[in-house]
């Protein structure tokens, strides 16, 4: 006998954008707590040490907040420092020490645990709120470019364990996300540049016209003009929540991610450098192989693959890694993102600007190529006419006429080695 009854959940995700979210004045985090019947919602906030030392005195403005939302807001428990970086996610006794706070402040399932941080406290916070009850509702306010344009928005949360990224983790959307841009000004010149990797990520896969806008804008955004970064930012968030809520597939069953574009070389090029590379620059060195992966194999055109290690440079991302000199080391990574993903290999490639296409298969010898010709700095030259004439990306048509040769190593369709053995591929 067997009893098969499919069923279906509803979630509301809620994104917010604003500015001095722990002014008293704001009412944004206050809107986005539910009251229980008996009284305020119990909240028991979890900040990144990194952002605790750039806004001293924060703890006391969370403390002042609470106290001024007296009847909408009651603290659980005295602020809680979490070590920034990959460190909360690297050590399992961080991961222990969260889920103690959570049972000291008796935290139950219409409790929120509030995360203040970048996108690694995010993730260890979640997992804890996560496994606490089976459940506590989860606040993020992301505090980095990077968990404002991508992570923070997600679904996803996780840490490392036995050398492999996001090995332990659970699927559980977050109450709410609420980016603050004030928390950004304080980043250093690399956390800001970070975050934008995956804004030209998603556009290259999803918004030609954004990556266009992006690509007029990496200067200035190069520049930390925040009048240029805030609608990439905003778009991007967009970008990744549509993909969740509406892409038909939010808690990944299916082999394909294409968020994931680039990233089976990011995830292995963090692990290779110890999680030296931030996981921005590690994604803009992964979009960059893949772009040049699919133009060798004459998926995308090669002036494509151009404008986008191109705009990636525009942003000031460095992509000729020294990690990238044991090709067969990053090559590692496909089997690994395979079982991450479990059943068959599904890489979402670049059929051109503003267009994924998922394949199963990857020739070696061909990535093998792509990952040097970057590391040797071969795609990264800025296409700025191809840009300027044609900032939404070309169509397909006229793209498909560009240039298909890779750089001047010679033809990529001329051997089997520059041969790409693509099955079944799907436009995202």
């Amino acid at each position: 006998m067997r009893i098969e009854a499919p069923f279906t959940c509803t979630w509301t995700h809620r994104l917010c954008f604003t500015s001095g979210v722990l002014d008293p004045a704001n009412p944004t985090l206050r809107d986005a707590l539910e009251p229980t019947a008996d009284g305020p919602a119990r909240a028991q906030f979890y900040v990144d040490s990194g952002v605790a030392a750039a806004w001293p005195g924060l703890a006391d403005r969370v403390a002042h907040y609470a106290q001024r939302s007296a009847g909408r807001l009651e603290l659980a428990g005295p602020t809680v420092i979490v070590p920034g970086g990959e460190e909360c996610k690297n050590d399992r006794a961080q991961l222990d020490r969260l889920l103690q706070t959570m049972a000291a402040a008796r935290l139950c399932r219409r409790s929120y645990a509030i995360a203040l941080g970048g996108g690694a406290v995010l993730d260890a916070v979640g997992l804890a709120a996560a496994l606490t009850h089976r459940g506590v509702r989860l606040v993020r306010l992301p505090t980095t470019t990077l968990a404002q344009d991508d992570s923070g928005v997600g679904v996803k949360n996780a840490v490392n364990a036995f050398g492999k990224k996001n090995f332990l983790g659970v699927f559980a959307p977050p109450w709410a996300v609420i980016n603050d841009a004030e928390f950004l000004t304080t980043l250093s010149d690399r956390d800001w540049r970070s975050g934008f990797s995956e804004a030209v990520k998603v556009a290259l896969i999803k918004d030609g016209a954004e990556f266009g806008r992006i690509e007029a804008a990496a200067e200035a955004i190069a520049r930390r003009d925040a009048d240029a970064a805030g609608p990439v930012i905003r778009r991007s968030a967009e970008l990744h929540l549509r993909h969740i809520t509406r892409g038909g597939d939010p808690f990944e069953t299916d082999s394909a991610r294409p968020l994931d574009f680039g990233h089976w070389a990011a995830h292995k090029l963090e692990a290779l450098t110890g999680f030296a590379l931030r996981h921005g620059e590690a994604v803009a060195i992964g979009v960059a192989v893949d772009a040049a992966y699919s133009a060798l194999i004459g998926l995308a055109p090669e002036a494509d693959a151009r404008r986008a290690a191109g705009c990636l440079r525009a942003l000031g991302f460095a992509l000729e890694h020294p990690a990238l000199g044991d090709a067969d080391a990053v090559l590692g990574g496909l089997e690994e993102f395979r079982e991450h993903l479990g059943g068959r290999l599904t890489v979402t490639l670049l059929g051109g600007i503003g267009r994924g296409v998922d394949v199963h298969a990857i020739d070696a010898r061909a990535m093998r190529r792509a990952i040097e010709q970057v590391a040797a700095g071969r795609w990264a030259q800025c296409q700025r006419t191809v840009a300027a004439r044609d900032p939404a990306g070309a169509s397909h048509a006229s793209q498909q006429r560009a240039v298909t040769r890779g750089p001047s190593a010679g033809p990529a369709h001329a051997g089997p080695e520059a041969v790409g053995h693509v099955v079944q591929a799907e436009d995202r």
